[in-house]
């Protein structure tokens, strides 16, 4: 799986990217699963998924501020 670059994280809509964590989190477990039964191939791939969804929490986040401050 390819790297999510920030810029189309951004132009995603809010629903989209809780998706794409909760899709995430999912594949991140089963690497887990993985690691502790001895199969997990590319153990670099956990850290490289873990920043992704710190990204994207990051972003959803930033947009919810905005929202919330253009409100006032």
């Amino acid at each position: 799986m390819k790297k999510i670059k920030t810029e189309e994280i951004r132009k995603m809509a809010a629903e989209e990217i809780r998706a794409k964590i909760s899709d995430s989190h999912d594949e991140m477990m089963k690497l887990r699963f993985q690691q502790v039964s001895g199969q997990l191939i590319d153990p670099s791939r956990m850290r490289s998924l873990r920043r992704e969804i710190a990204r994207m929490e990051t972003i959803l986040r930033e947009t919810q501020r905005a929202a919330v401050e253009g409100a006032k």
